[in-house]
């Protein structure tokens, strides 16, 4: 199979979901000994890395190409390290749905729930919950190792790959503390705008996009000047794609996304909109958001919820910081020592993480 190119979105997508279905498989094999548990453990590890928009092996296949062309026979071993990204985000979502108690993920159980559900059924001993939880972490920390592992053996020069590594370690520490930051905000109550935007960067646009970038550029042998041009491109670029997806994950339409509608605020998350809404709303107003915030919501509460953010004029504000956001991302990649292929792959890939609708 010729390998796909970053700039075949609908390719790399496909050839991505093959690379990583390859690695579980071979986790499978070595795993079989195990027993009938791992192999559910297992089975739960591929549900969770079907699907996807890719932006972060995207991101990294592209900050190789910002350095150089990959040769014929670095095609496959780029592309398997930049799958590693993916199976990164994966354990992050299977651990967030755990710790914000998400009942769907695209549009089915999420871990925790779906292994309740089976202990429910079996008529298994103690508490079906906790039993689940434990699956949940445990999942997530198996995705964590294996995407140690699936960027080490790639196949590129093992000083570059060590050089990665060094990125990586520093990418999985952001987003570990990013999410105890995000957790203890909601614990607080917090709802300041500039503490939002640090959740947001640490917790997702590093690793969704800036991250991602400098594993590939370094995995090419980027200099630092690349390196910090990538950077002014990818911060804002994740930041403003973090703050779509808080747009989404108030306003989406559940039929594409797959989630409720208004799960953000079912979950209580103390977003950048949330913060501005509670700002910008009128006493009332501010009262009945705060309050509905991480409750049980009927379509009717979080209509109404909805009609707050958007009276609050926080909508508004945050599509004006996206585009923004973007516009400086645009700038500077515009300015970047990148090749040419790479900066017009870069300009579709930020239209694709600020525009969409899931």
């Amino acid at each position: 199979m010729t390998p796909a190119s970053p700039w075949d979105p609908a390719g790399l997508r496909d050839r991505m979901q093959s690379l990583l279905d390859e690695f579980v498989d071979r986790q499978a094999e070595r795993l079989t000994p195990l027993g009938d548990d791992a192999d559910r453990l297992v089975g739960a590890a591929r549900g969770a890395v079907q699907g996807g928009k890719r932006f972060r092996a995207m991101f990294c296949a592209c900050g190789f190409r910002a350095v150089r062309e990959a040769e014929a026979d670095e095609e496959d071993a780029l592309l398997r390290a930049s799958a590693s990204l993916e199976l990164l985000h994966a354990s992050a979502l299977v651990h967030d749905d755990y710790m914000d108690a998400s009942d769907t993920r695209r549009g089915r159980p999420t871990t925790h729930r779906a292994f309740a559900r089976a202990h429910r059924g079996a008529g298994w001993r103690g508490d079906p919950r906790q039993y689940g939880a434990a699956a949940a972490i445990l999942l997530g920390d198996l995705l964590l190792s294996w995407s140690d592992e699936m960027l080490r053996s790639c196949g590129l020069p093992m000083e570059r790959v060590t050089e990665a590594l060094r990125v990586f370690d520093t990418t999985r520490s952001e987003v570990i503390v990013g999410q105890f930051l995000d957790v203890s905000v909601q614990a607080r109550g917090d709802s300041d705008v500039e503490q939002s935007m640090r959740v947001v960067r640490y917790k997702s646009a590093k690793y969704s996009i800036e991250r991602p970038l400098h594993v590939g550029a370094t995995l090419a042998g980027g200099t630092p000047e690349v390196l910090d041009a990538l950077s002014a491109y990818g911060l804002p670029l994740g930041e403003a794609f973090q703050l779509r997806d808080d747009l989404l994950g108030v306003f989406g339409d559940p039929e594409i996304t797959g989630k409720p509608a208004g799960d953000d605020l079912s979950e209580g998350k103390r977003t950048v909109l949330v913060a501005l809404a509670l700002a910008g709303s009128s006493p009332t107003d501010a009262k009945t958001l705060d309050e509905g915030l991480g409750q049980p919501l009927s379509g009717h509460e979080v209509a109404e919820l909805q009609r707050i953010i958007e009276r609050s004029g926080a909508h508004a504000e945050v599509e004006r910081r996206i585009e923004e956001l973007t516009t400086e991302s645009l700038a500077a990649v515009d300015a970047a020592p990148v090749t040419e292929d790479a900066r017009r792959t870069l300009r579709d890939l930020a239209a694709a993480a600020t525009q969409r609708v899931v």
